[in-house]
C-alpha cells in the first residue's frame, strides 16, 4: 500500500477484473460508436458545493453485495465527520478510519443515489481523489431505479477492489445483450464480452483500463481527474483524463466529445438494444469492504492477513475517501 503517500496527496489544498459480486434490484464500468457534432450540449445537472447533497438519497440498508459496513443515513454520516463539504467546495465522502473493530465488525461508510435519472445524455464527473486499499470496493456507477436489477442495467464508471492497479468499467445487464468483440480501443482491453448478468454469474461485459492513473492511488498522486461516458441510442462511450489532460472544453463546460480522441471504452449497441436494457439510470457513489469481490479477490492482491482483519483496522481507511469537484449531466 502507499497510504502515507496518498494520505498526503489527500492533505493537500486542492487548489494548489474479472469482477464477481451478488446483488438485487437496491445495486444491482474498433467498432467506434458515430458520434458527429451535433447541436451543442445542454448542462441540465450539476453538483458541486455546499448544495451537492441536496440531489441525493442516502442509502441505509444492508450491503447488497454483502459487505461489512453499516451505510449510514446522512445525519448520522455528517455527524461521524463521513460526509461533508470542505470549504472549497470539495465534497467528501468517507469511511470511518478512527473506531477499532473487532473481526467480523462492520465499519461506518456510505452510499448515496442521485434524486434524479436519466436515459441519455453525457455524464462528467471530476474527482480530486477516490479511495483505496486493502479490503477496500469504492465505485462510480449507474442503475436503474425502475427495474429490479439486472434488468434496467447497471453501469460501472469506476470500480476495483483492493490494490487493483487499473480501474473496470463494466456493463450488466438482461438477457440478449453482448459487448462487439471487434470493438477496440487504444488504452483498454476487452475483459468478457458477455453483459447478462444474475445474481449467480454477474461479471458483466468489461474493460479493463492500461493506464495506472485511471484508479486508486495512482489516481490521487496526479490529483484525481475527469471521467466522461456520453450515452446515446447508438451505444456508450467512456473517457478518462487525468489531471493534466483534462480538455479545455470540459473546463468551461461546453463539452465536445467529437475532439477527445478514441474513448477507453466502446459499447456499440449492435450486439445490444441500449434502449431496452439501459433505462432511468440513477447516479451512486459508494465504497464497500470485502464483500462479494473483494472479498474473494483478497488473498490474490497481496494485502496481509485476512479481509475481515483487515476491516477492522482503522489505519487501513486513513485514504479510503472519495473527493469531488463535481458532477455534471448535459442533454
Amino acid at each position: 500500500m502507499h497510504s502515507a503517500l496518498s494520505a498526503l496527496v489527500l492533505s493537500l489544498p486542492l487548489a494548489a477484473f474479472a469482477r464477481v459480486h451478488a446483488d438485487s434490484g437496491l445495486h444491482r464500468r474498433h467498432a467506434a460508436i458515430s458520434h458527429s457534432r451535433r447541436n451543442a450540449y445542454q448542462l441540465t445537472d450539476h453538483y458541486q458545493g455546499q448544495t451537492f447533497f441536496d440531489g441525493w438519497d442516502f442509502f441505509n440498508q444492508a450491503d447488497p453485495t454483502s459487505g461489512l459496513v453499516n451505510f449510514l443515513d446522512q445525519p448520522s454520516a455528517a455527524q461521524a465527520g463521513l460526509a461533508y463539504v470542505q470549504s472549497d467546495n470539495t465534497t467528501v465522502l468517507a469511511v470511518d478510519d478512527t473506531t477499532q473493530l473487532s473481526v467480523g465488525q462492520n465499519r461506518n461508510s456510505v452510499r448515496i443515489t442521485s434524486k434524479k435519472s436519466w436515459n441519455n445524455g453525457l455524464f462528467i464527473a471530476d474527482f480530486f481523489a477516490m479511495p483505496h486499499g486493502c479490503s477496500v470496493w469504492p465505485a462510480f456507477w449507474m442503475v436503474s431505479s425502475t427495474a429490479e436489477w439486472p434488468n434496467g442495467g447497471e453501469i460501472d464508471i469506476i470500480e476495483g477492489v483492493n490494490n487493483q492497479p487499473s480501474n473496470q468499467i463494466t456493463l450488466h445487464s438482461g438477457t440478449g445483450c453482448l459487448l462487439n468483440s471487434t470493438a477496440a480501443t487504444l488504452n483498454s482491453s476487452i475483459t468478457n464480452i458477455h453483459c447478462e448478468s444474475s445474481p449467480g454469474d454477474d461479471s458483466g461485459c468489461s474493460y479493463g483500463l492500461s493506464d495506472p492513473r485511471s484508479f486508486g492511488h495512482e489516481f490521487n498522486m496526479q490529483a484525481g481527474g475527469v471521467y466522461a461516458l456520453e450515452w446515446q441510442d447508438s451505444g456508450m462511450n467512456f473517457w478518462f483524463f487525468s489531471r493534466d489532460e483534462i480538455p479545455a472544453d470540459v473546463t468551461s463546460a461546453n463539452p465536445d466529445p467529437t475532439t477527445w480522441g478514441t474513448p477507453v471504452a466502446i459499447f456499440p449497441n449492435t450486439a445490444c438494444d441500449m434502449a431496452s436494457h439501459f433505462f432511468n439510470q440513477s447516479l451512486v457513489i459508494d465504497t464497500t469492504l470485502c464483500g462479494d469481490w473483494a472479498g474473494p479477490a483478497y488473498s490474490t492482491s497481496g494485502c496481509p492477513g485476512t479481509c475481515q482483519e483487515a476491516v477492522a483496522d482503522p489505519t487501513n481507511f486513513n485514504v479510503a475517501q472519495w473527493k469531488v469537484n463535481y458532477i455534471s449531466v448535459y442533454q
